[in-house]
């Protein structure tokens, strides 16, 4: 194989402004091959916390180049025993100005809208435990992959600070009993249970993770970026619309969807049994 398609088909990490944990290993580790970007929690130390340098880079490795074509989909895995602990307590009780507390939940906020506004879809690959923000995360991705090891919960109730914010991602996740009964108890809820509430897509064994994940990645990287793109947004805007507002909303899609290039593509290929060439354009024809 010549250097050059080794090249492009080796991983590259991504260079940006990346932030470090106390003893100089990065936050997180990002790179980035054949459409598919991963991104990994790498704070092992704090459990993958979502300290404000966190956030802040996870906010980095999401955003970076988010218009380019060649960009499909993400996938959010973490190193360590931990997928993520949440918000990072000894931050929060470091100080006691309301000022820094909103600044911190207002970033994880904008993190978390960030995953479902982006036109890439983002997938979250957990192996272990997720925790308050940590399940926030895992809810708000737009597909979770969990092997059956992993394990679920929102127990700030606990130690007298209620999920309120991961609440707002796991109401719209799971139905209104289960997230209530996990808001107010905070239970711990296992692989399966998730799986059969809809906090994850899919459930594999330890061993099959890696492979589900990347089968999903390379799927959506074989569709076109434009009609995910248009898609997603229609989703997410018209799933909190009235009945009737969602099917203006949706229709109005299908009809900007069915003049796009790709969408005519599609549509030829289709009967005409042959792949289609997608432009991944959102240009109408």
């Amino acid at each position: 194989m010549h250097s050059y398609m080794r090249s492009i088909l080796r991983p590259q990490t991504l260079k940006s402004l990346r932030y470090y944990s106390t003893n100089d290993v990065p936050l997180t580790m990002c790179t980035e091959a054949n459409g598919i970007r991963r991104i990994t929690m790498n704070n092992v130390k704090t459990r993958n916390a979502l300290s404000m340098d966190m956030m802040e880079q996870l906010m980095t490795d999401i955003t970076r180049d988010i218009t380019n074509k060649g960009l499909r989909v993400i996938i959010i895995s973490a190193n360590g025993p931990v997928f993520c602990s949440g918000h990072n307590l000894k931050e929060l009780v470091g100080t006691h100005k309301r000022a820094i507390h909103a600044k911190i939940f207002r970033l994880c906020s904008t993190l978390m809208e960030t995953i479902q506004d982006i036109p890439i879809p983002v997938i979250c690959q957990v192996d272990s435990l997720a925790t308050a923000a940590g399940c926030q995360l895992v809810a708000s991705c737009d597909i979770a992959v969990s092997s059956q090891r992993s394990t679920f919960c929102t127990p700030g109730v606990n130690i007298g600070l209620f999920c309120s914010t991961p609440a707002v991602a796991l109401a719209r996740a799971v139905p209104r009993k289960t997230a209530l009964d996990m808001l107010f108890t905070g239970r711990v809820i296992d692989a399966e249970t998730a799986y059969s509430q809809g906090l994850v897509s899919r459930l594999v064994n330890h061993e099959q993770l890696e492979a589900e994940t990347v089968k999903i990645a390379q799927t959506i990287c074989d569709r076109s970026r434009s009609v995910i793109a248009i898609g997603k947004a229609s989703f997410y805007r018209q799933v909190v619309k009235d009945r009737h507002s969602a099917y203006m909303d949706a229709s109005n899609v299908m009809v900007q969807n069915m003049s796009m290039k790709d969408g005519k593509c599609g549509i030829e290929a289709f009967l005409g049994k042959r792949p289609p060439q997608w432009t991944h354009s959102m240009e109408e024809v």
